[in-house]
């Protein structure tokens, strides 16, 4: 937790149920397997995109000066992030707050947005981050944590990596990626509705080519409309049924993340415990030995798996945290 601020994951149920939860009406978010235009174009229109990486970006080049667009800082929605932990809705809102003619905002939202567009970009970021409506919305979807791990590194141990959203969207013409931690939006170059398939994908394979051919973590949601509107007016059942099962799936995914199963957990292994020991003749003590064996057996494959690993060129897994 970082200022009021939890972690949220890179994940279109969250994202999806995220915006609708603030008011935004219509709008879904779709998890890309690849960078190509082709999976993009069948899901317009396209919004914008919310794209996951490891920060920083350490074989990207210095951006010309030129490639910051002052006004664009003044005449989009563009916040400054002030605080952890809230990049993720941030971008979300970077998309959706520039895309008002095409986008039912709500009431709460648009309310929010009108203030905000009166402040400097710095000044909505600090609004964004002291809206208790758009923190506590955020912090809803936020995994449930009930332990604190004392053995993680700390102090002048090797640094966790970090992960940070940013959003890429077509606006008035314009492809921009809207970051909050760079001074101005990022333009790059002319683009319509038609073309941001195909721009956006080549912006995108540029950035990830700045990493190691190793590092795949890496993740990218497009922000479409919401494909029950378009099945609905077409009569599509067989669509509308898929897309109403998926949002039952993630309703369901949702409610999980709310809840932490250590209770649960306990009284089930008490019952257990209880049950072997009822059954006396060793029962309990065979179970717990049988348990070691277990153990010792995946430790040794997971040993195994860290040393084809690293002859292959893998670092290990290492710890993750979230820098936005």
């Amino acid at each position: 937790m970082s200022g009021g601020w939890n972690t949220i994951e890179s994940d279109a149920g969250v994202f999806t149920y995220l915006l609708e939860n603030l008011g935004v009406k219509g709008v879904q978010f779709e998890e890309l397997l690849t960078l190509s235009p082709e999976e993009l174009a069948p899901l317009q229109p396209v919004y914008g995109i919310i794209f996951l990486f490891r920060y920083p970006s350490e074989g990207l080049p210095p951006r010309p000066k030129e490639s910051y667009d002052h006004d664009a800082a003044e005449r989009l929605f563009f916040a400054r992030q002030t605080i952890q932990n809230a990049c993720g809705t941030q971008a979300l809102l970077s998309v959706v707050m520039n895309k008002t003619d095409e986008v039912d905002l709500g009431a709460r939202l648009s309310e929010f947005r009108d203030f905000a567009m009166a402040l400097p970009p710095d000044l909505r970021g600090e609004a964004l981050s002291n809206s208790e409506l758009i923190r506590e919305v955020h912090n809803s979807f936020a995994k449930s944590s009930p332990f604190a791990d004392e053995t993680q590194r700390a102090g002048d141990d090797e640094a966790e990596d970090a992960f940070h959203f940013v959003a890429y969207s077509a606006v008035g013409g314009t492809l921009y990626e809207l970051d909050g931690l760079q001074p101005a939006p990022v333009s790059h170059g002319d683009c319509g509705a038609d073309d941001f398939p195909s721009r956006v994908a080549g912006v995108l394979a540029d950035r990830v080519a700045t990493y190691a051919s190793s590092e795949i973590r890496f993740n990218v949601l497009a922000m479409v409309r919401d494909p029950r509107v378009a099945a609905a007016e077409m009569g599509d059942q067989e669509t509308l049924a898929r897309e109403e099962e998926k949002r039952r799936q993630w309703r369901w995914e949702n409610a999980l993340r709310r809840h932490n199963f250590v209770g649960f957990a306990g009284e089930v292994l008490k019952g257990v415990v209880a049950e072997k020991v009822r059954q006396g003749d060793g029962a309990y003590e065979a179970w717990i030995q049988e348990g070691h064996r277990r153990r010792e057996r995946d430790e040794g494959a997971m040993r195994l798996r860290r040393k084809m690993g690293a002859a292959g060129g893998d670092t290990g897994d290492g710890d993750e945290m979230m820098l936005g």
